[in-house]
């Protein structure tokens, strides 16, 4: 524990800001989609999280989810958001930026970005949408194998 008296800062994970960069939320059947039915709809939800620097210690984290809610083949409704946060990140090893930016970032930002869908969900005239959690560091993790993956057949002469 020597090294820590060396003058290295220790980690330190700041929000600078939050914000909705992106909100849309379709109903294409209302009032006919609200009629009370004998069984759920499919939802499917899809996720995504991407990072972009602002700076040295800053870093744009942006946190995309879409929900789709579908009756055989016709949309019931349609919730998109972007959501974003600025964060400062410092005193982390190089190697640990990646996984603090996909990881602990999305972590922290996705409890505001479940309540803005179920707001908007509940808004449009449906039971709030109450998306489970997700597990960013499987994300991460096979967001880079498939990377690694990508890159070992691009590697393979033709």
């Amino acid at each position: 524990m020597a090294n820590d008296d060396q003058g290295t800062a220790s980690p330190s994970l700041n929000i600078l800001a939050q914000y909705i960069k992106d909100l849309s939320f379709e109903n294409p059947g209302a009032p006919r989609s609200l009629q009370s039915r004998d069984k759920a709809p499919a939802i499917n939800i899809n996720v995504n999280v991407n990072a972009n620097p602002l700076s040295e210690t800053d870093f744009d984290v942006v946190l995309a989810l879409n929900a789709e809610a579908k009756e055989g083949d016709k949309v019931l409704f349609a919730a998109e958001l972007v959501y974003g946060g600025v964060f400062r990140v410092t005193g982390f090893p190089q190697e640990h930026m990646l996984p603090v930016l996909f990881i602990e970032c999305p972590r922290l930002l996705f409890p505001f970005a479940r309540q803005i869908i179920a707001d908007a969900t509940r808004n449009g005239g449906f039971p709030p949408l109450l998306i489970d959690p997700i597990d960013f560091a499987q994300m991460f993790a096979q967001r880079v194998a498939e990377e690694q993956t990508r890159a070992k057949v691009q590697a393979v002469p033709n």
